[in-house]
């Protein structure tokens, strides 16, 4: 199989592989790191942004509920946002951030007790307003809030959020762009080629014949299709035979029914899915975890076999040998600053025998308290709520550091 379109929360939390190997610190680029209890002070009061208008909406509200309950355990004043379907902004009542409320009990939020719908403006211009204001804790998975959207709309109202910024959210969303600067930076990608619902429209056929030309000169002809700016493993097909139009038509139209842009990567075989966390906003703060894997439980890692209870299994501490583990760390740390990440991200990827290929960078993971990213920083000493509260503090880090200076008609050239 060619890769997981992973962003989400990463199945159980089995430990197949792990051994009995001793769990080295986590690799560090020096400077100082947060302090142990989270660094930022549990006063600091948090809005946590969670659902949102993409097919990933329900792996956000465990995520978002996750990272509710952990940061009001220890002491964080908490607040829920959800985002519906549409788009509209709702504030949830404290009972509504209960994780084991149904995930379609949310498709009703007046029903659950919720305020709205608002329009995004109107809520956060409302929230920065605040003092003090809370930390947006952009808890959403895929398009509107994983793409650089709800952050340009933080930025737009002045309220500090957690995460990348605007650039590096759109570009790790987008696996094509992505793909592109990695592999010019000389990173080891999966060969692959781009298809646009445009060119499709223009060209069908010449369009399928160059994909099967592509096919036919790789070793294994076998294709993997997937939207280029999804997760969660959704429209995802394996194409098992290119040269069966009906068959790689059908792959292309399930990618298109959630992107206009699609990604045709060449197939692996049941490659390992290893997997790395990352936390910092630069250079002199980044440090790493993992490697994590993944044991997908279908021929892929498709969306039931991440969220299907039992399906698959994951480890925080992959069973790797040193020198792998070393360019794992090196590989996911140049991948995270090459896109200018900030706060932290989840790196994936695949190993084939002795190849090792970059398959994407994930910058909101899933936060359930088994996804591999908490899973991978836990593995290393560094328990699930004070992950959350060292990537509040990165937040805060970040904004301290921006110089917002205004500018005066003398400023102008």
């Amino acid at each position: 199989m060619s890769g997981s379109a992973s962003h989400d929360a990463d199945g159980s939390s089995g430990s197949p592989g792990s051994g009995g190997l001793e769990r080295p610190a986590a690799r560090r680029l020096g400077g100082p790191r947060p302090p142990v209890g989270g660094g930022s002070p549990a006063s600091t009061p948090v809005a946590v942004v969670l659902g949102g208008p993409s097919a990933e909406h329900d792996v956000s509200l465990v995520s978002g509920r996750a990272i509710a309950a952990a940061l009001a355990g220890v002491g964080h004043p908490v607040e829920g946002w959800l985002i519906d379907l549409d788009a509209g902004w709702w504030r949830l009542p404290g009972r509504a951030l209960d994780p084991a409320l149904p995930t379609a009990d949310y498709d009703d939020p007046q029903a659950l007790g919720a305020e709205g719908p608002l329009r995004a403006g109107h809520v956060l211009d409302d929230l920065a307003a605040r003092d003090p204001a809370p930390v947006a804790f952009v808890a959403l998975h895929g398009p509107y809030g994983e793409d650089g959207t709800v952050q340009a709309l933080c930025e737009a109202a002045g309220l500090v959020y957690t995460g990348a910024g605007v650039a590096a959210s759109a570009v790790g969303m987008d696996k094509a762009l992505f793909k592109r600067l990695v592999a010019a930076l000389g990173m080891p990608v999966v060969p692959w080629r781009e298809v646009t619902a445009a060119a499709l429209e223009a060209d069908r056929a010449g369009t399928l014949a160059g994909l099967l030309g592509f096919a036919r000169a790789l070793p294994d002809p076998r294709l993997m299709v997937k939207p280029a700016r999804l997760g969660s493993s959704v429209g995802m097909t394996i194409v098992h035979r290119p040269d069966d139009a009906a068959a790689l038509e059908g792959a292309l139209g399930a990618a298109l029914h959630y992107d206009d842009r699609i990604l045709v990567e060449a197939y692996l075989d049941h490659p390992r899915e290893l997997e790395m966390a990352v936390l910092g906003n630069g250079p002199e703060d980044l440090e790493s975890h993992g490697p994590g894997e993944a044991f997908p439980g279908h021929e892929f890692y498709d969306y039931a076999a991440k969220y299907a209870q039992g399906v698959s299994t994951t480890t925080g501490h992959a069973d790797v040998p040193g020198p792998l583990r070393e360019r794992l760390h090196a590989l996911a740390r140049e991948a995270f600053l090459a896109i200018g990440g900030e706060g932290f991200a989840r790196v994936d990827f695949l190993l084939a025998g002795d190849a090792l290929y970059l398959n994407e960078l994930n910058t909101i993971p899933g936060f359930t308290p088994i996804s591999l990213f908490p899973t991978m920083c836990e593995a290393d000493g560094v328990p699930f709520a004070e992950v959350c509260q060292r990537i509040l503090a990165l937040a805060l880090d970040r904004e301290r550091r921006r110089r917002r200076h205004r500018l005066t008609r003398a400023d102008l050239p």
